[in-house]
């Protein structure tokens, strides 16, 4: 979605990377969940206070990430300090960007988490309870991509992680 205020990468004063999740806890379990993440790094994770995470643990976090092939990326490039919903609008705006990102990476695979950003990022509606195990092309360049949205696991989320996780892993194991 958005990098938000619990993000330590999103306050001005962090010199370090700037990546989605970085302090944060809850998403880092879907990842762990999904054999994606290992469960040393995230029981360091789940033992860190929000302003325990310095530069050099943000890079061994994705470091990790990226040794295992993911590349994790926002669609808004703003920051809000609650986590009040934003505009389609400004998730529109953004979009060419993320579309410029993944022109450049070229994934394998995208995974779109929730409603909102799924419908910006696959350009038609999309309720992620009715598209479950459902993979949407996306062109993007010269490029489609398979795409495959996902509960956002995150908040309110949280209650359907189990779901995300079970459509992850069946996504990741389709055609490898």
């Amino acid at each position: 979605m958005n990098p938000t205020g619990r993000n330590i990468a999103s306050e001005k004063t962090w010199k370090g990377l700037k990546a989605p999740w970085i302090g944060t806890k809850n998403i880092w379990k879907l990842f762990n969940l999904c054999n994606l993440f290992s469960d040393t790094l995230y029981q360091e994770i789940q033992n860190k206070k929000t302003q325990d995470w310095d530069y050099n643990f943000a890079d061994k976090v994705y470091e990790e990430i990226g040794s295992r092939g993911i590349y994790i990326t926002n669609i808004a490039k703003c920051t809000q300090l609650d986590a009040r919903p934003i505009s389609n609008k400004v998730y529109k705006e953004y979009c060419k960007y993320l579309y410029k990102e993944l022109d450049i990476i070229k994934p394998k695979k995208i995974i779109t988490f929730g409603n909102q950003v799924s419908t910006t990022f696959i350009n038609k509606p999309i309720s992620v309870s009715q598209n479950r195990k459902t993979i949407h092309k996306v062109k993007i360049g010269n490029k489609e991509y398979d795409t495959l949205p996902v509960y956002y696991p995150v908040g309110q989320g949280q209650r359907n992680i189990g779901l995300a996780i079970e459509d992850i892993k069946w996504f990741l194991d389709k055609n490898r």
